[in-house]
């Protein structure tokens, strides 16, 4: 009798382990996904690495009024890049990642192995930036980081320090820091893709060729990024960062124009949080000249919709842009892997852990597979020169099985002459 309710209670506890492994994938393509969502090529290796920017400011401890207080900022970033697997090395591996309730944490599978060695025979891969919102974390998107690398990207989510799930600050450090982080990043990896630089690295990433993409704060970040200078009215709104600092990269500021980076060829902005609070205006969005694919949840209820990712979209007119829209979704179209199964009864005292990273509507691994397929083909046409991949773009709806574009709407607009 023991030793059957041993192996009864054996085999229960096997199921719940291989039941956690299979909800927790970050790596699912469906049967219905669309044709450039399936992983490429190579292998995936993954490390975490840290960055310090010296001496930024310090919005936490500037008070209005006075000197703009200074410090080191570190982030913490996953890289995942195109890899080549030891003998007896499988690809496959684990991610410990806090969740949206900070008191737990998941175990997240993928297709990466940690710290595998880079590929090295195929000359540098363009750069990806992953950033997410707030809060969230550099595992948030990880289903896009994964997917990219495979197909010959370097990419590289970062952990925006003060606006993580066990890090969440006032939201003056995020609206202030996002812009500069991303850039801050993207000039670090430049730097330790140099050869010579005594990265691992070294040669296999090619900054000048990057990419970009930001989900709800980090889309907010993106949009500034790429040429959207904050407006006026931003610099005082309430919870605004001290002393006008946002006017550093606002519209207004000649500086800030010159600070427009032409090492980032494309950028993809996934509900982009700001427009609905009035920190831009159609002045300043006509600075934005980057190629971007906007995508959004027409319920859009955080960033908003028609006042929110389509209205940037529509005042962008110097961009040659897209709008993917996903018809009746919520702010978490596409980008949030799907809910770990820790988080199914799990709340933090603001809501559901699980809502943070799911929607009512849509199904999270067809809404994840849709982006790395629309991603795959950007960024592989702009930072690669793919020029077959524009047809993924052109009505028809290429690489999509039949009726599996169904609930979904993309917009074409060209720039102004």
């Amino acid at each position: 009798m023991f030793r059957r309710a041993f192996a009864v209670a054996l085999a229960v506890g096997l199921a719940a382990a291989g039941a956690l492994a299979q909800q927790n994938h970050v790596d699912t393509v469906a049967p219905s996904a669309p044709e450039l969502a399936a992983y490429g090529k190579y292998t995936i290796g993954v490390r975490t690495i840290q960055v310090t920017d010296r001496n930024r400011p310090d919005i936490l401890n500037t008070k209005e009024g006075g000197p703009t207080a200074r410090y080191d900022r570190t982030l913490t970033l996953e890289v995942w890049y195109p890899a080549t697997l030891a003998a007896g090395q499988k690809p496959g591996g684990e991610y410990r990642a806090i969740t949206r309730d900070p008191a737990i944490t998941a175990t997240l599978y993928g297709k990466a192995v940690r710290d595998a060695a880079p590929v090295k025979s195929d000359g540098a891969f363009p750069l990806v930036i992953i950033s997410h919102g707030y809060p969230g974390n550099r595992y948030l998107m990880s289903h896009l980081g994964e997917n990219l690398a495979s197909k010959g990207f370097v990419t590289v989510s970062i952990d925006h320090k003060d606006s993580t799930y066990d890090d969440q600050k006032a939201f003056a450090s995020t609206l202030y820091n996002r812009p500069f982080d991303q850039l801050f990043v993207l000039s670090e990896i430049d730097r330790l893709g140099k050869p010579g630089s005594g990265s691992v690295l070294a040669g296999l990433v090619d900054a000048s060729r990057a990419g970009i993409v930001g989900y709800s704060m980090g889309g907010y970040g993106v949009v500034n990024v790429v040429g959207g200078g904050y407006s006026k009215a931003s610099e005082t709104i309430n919870g605004a960062p001290p002393n006008k600092l946002l006017a550093a990269r606002g519209a207004a500021n000649p500086e800030y124009r010159k600070s427009i980076d032409p090492r980032i060829k494309a950028a993809i902005a996934i509900a982009p949080w700001g427009m609905q609070g009035g920190f831009w205006d159609a002045e300043g969005l006509k600075g934005i000249k980057t190629p971007v694919l906007f995508v959004a949840g027409s319920a859009d209820e955080v960033a908003q919709y028609e006042k929110g990712t389509k209205a940037i979209y529509q005042a962008a007119v110097n961009s040659d842009r897209y709008l993917l829209t996903f018809v009746n979704a919520n702010h978490n179209a596409a980008a949030p892997i799907p809910a770990p199964i820790e988080t199914y009864t799990s709340t933090d005292g603001r809501g559901s852990a699980f809502a943070h990273y799911s929607d009512a509507v849509w199904d999270t691994v067809r809404m994840n597979n849709i982006l790395q397929h629309f991603a795959t083909a950007y960024f592989g046409l702009h930072l690669k020169g793919e020029q077959d991949k524009q047809a993924y773009f052109d009505p028809g709806w290429k690489g999509f099985k039949r009726g599996a574009s169904v609930g979904l709407i993309l917009d074409h607009a060209a720039p102004s002459r």
